[in-house]
């Protein structure tokens, strides 16, 4: 693997953290707690890392891409990806470190990833083993069925692109800054100057997604945060501008396969 390829030209800057353990281990893990509103600064491992948070929410960002990872969910990271995490509540953070082979198998961007049942608690026993443990046993074993159930975990498109150019970026901070706003987009045009069409085709070319579809990312990102710490699901969904509860949860069901409120009772569960 090109050792430049996943660092942050945009953040040149950013610091590696040695991962701590055997460095001879193909999976290292390692347990962390975090209060609500705690930052990590940008920085990058040498290793892949899946960020899973047993209990809390928190938001990735890396390259121009923001991630929100809820209690079900993971987020992989391949090797030397520049990233900073803000958490939205208290976060019980576990976190596997893949070495450069075990990472050559996972995917090669960053996404995230459904926590099975059986994932997540592969993963709870993973890190409460002892740094030396035998790799010829149950414990060995253990690790072995854990990154052969990781290859297999579905993707989750909870992430939100963001663009380079900076008339779209100051754009998209003007949306993120009021989602109850639901102005047409021949608003957002005429604002920059250009063509609705223009618009559509430059966001699409720069995020991979359309702009109708980023809006309704965007929304369902900040109301995955809103719910993590602690609003109501009727003041969640008037906020982001929908006109009803029940069009908010259709939303929410048809994204995340929970209705908002079932959410809510899993994260106070941290499931």
């Amino acid at each position: 693997m090109d050792n430049a390829r996943h660092l942050d030209p945009d953040r040149p800057h950013a610091a590696e953290h040695p991962v701590p353990g055997d460095a001879s281990r193909v999976i290292v893990t390692r347990r962390t707690s975090y209060p609500r509103g705690h930052f990590i600064e940008p920085h990058w491992h040498a290793r892949g890392q899946l960020v899973y948070a047993v209990e809390g929410t928190m938001t990735v960002r890396a390259r121009r891409r923001a991630w929100i990872v809820p209690p079900d969910r993971a987020l992989w990271m391949p090797p030397r990806t520049v990233h900073e995490i803000r958490t939205h509540s208290a976060v019980e953070m576990h976190s596997l470190y893949l070495n450069a082979p075990a990472s050559a198998a996972m995917p090669a961007a960053s996404v995230v990833l459904e926590v099975t049942p059986l994932m997540r608690e592969l993963v709870v026993r993973a890190v409460a083993l002892p740094a030396h443990f035998d790799d010829a046993g149950d414990d060995g074993l253990l690790m072995r069925l854990l990154f052969a159930e990781l290859a297999r975990l579905r993707h989750c498109a909870l992430d939100l692109p963001l663009p380079a150019s900076g008339d779209l970026a100051r754009l998209c901070d003007r949306i993120l800054a009021d989602l109850s706003s639901r102005r047409p987009c021949a608003h957002d045009a005429g604002e920059m100057g250009t063509s609705t069409r223009t618009l559509y085709r430059r966001f699409l070319a720069e995020t991979g997604i359309t702009f109708a579809r980023w809006k309704q990312q965007a929304r369902l990102l900040e109301a995955i945060r809103r719910l993590a710490g602690g609003a109501p699901v009727t003041a969640v969904a008037l906020d982001l501008g929908y006109g009803s509860t029940s069009a908010f949860s259709t939303m929410f069901r048809r994204s995340l396969g929970v209705s908002p409120r079932d959410f809510v009772a899993g994260h106070g569960r941290g499931r």
